[in-house]
């Protein structure tokens, strides 16, 4: 029983700290919407791979830059409406 509770506690740690690890309330949209915003933070973070993606592209890194931070305000649009 012991372990079960640690093993509780430590889940709800790590979902504390780390805001992209969801719960059991996390919706579909929200899920999709924190790996979105984690693939375009790693893309900024990560010179090579936007010089990259910049090349492909055909654009400039800062105009590929720029496009990725638009992109993180809604990454997979706006959110579908609650039915309550």
């Amino acid at each position: 029983m012991a372990d079960k509770l640690r093993t509780q506690q430590q889940l709800e740690s790590l979902q504390n700290k780390y805001i992209g690890t969801g719960h059991a309330d996390t919706t579909k949209h929200e899920w999709t919407s924190n790996i979105a915003r984690d693939s375009y933070a790693s893309y900024q973070g990560h010179p090579p791979l936007l010089h990259y993606m910049a090349i492909g592209m055909g654009m400039p890194m800062e105009r590929v830059r720029l496009h990725c931070m638009e992109k993180m305000v809604l990454p997979c649009g706006p959110a579908p409406a609650v039915e309550e």
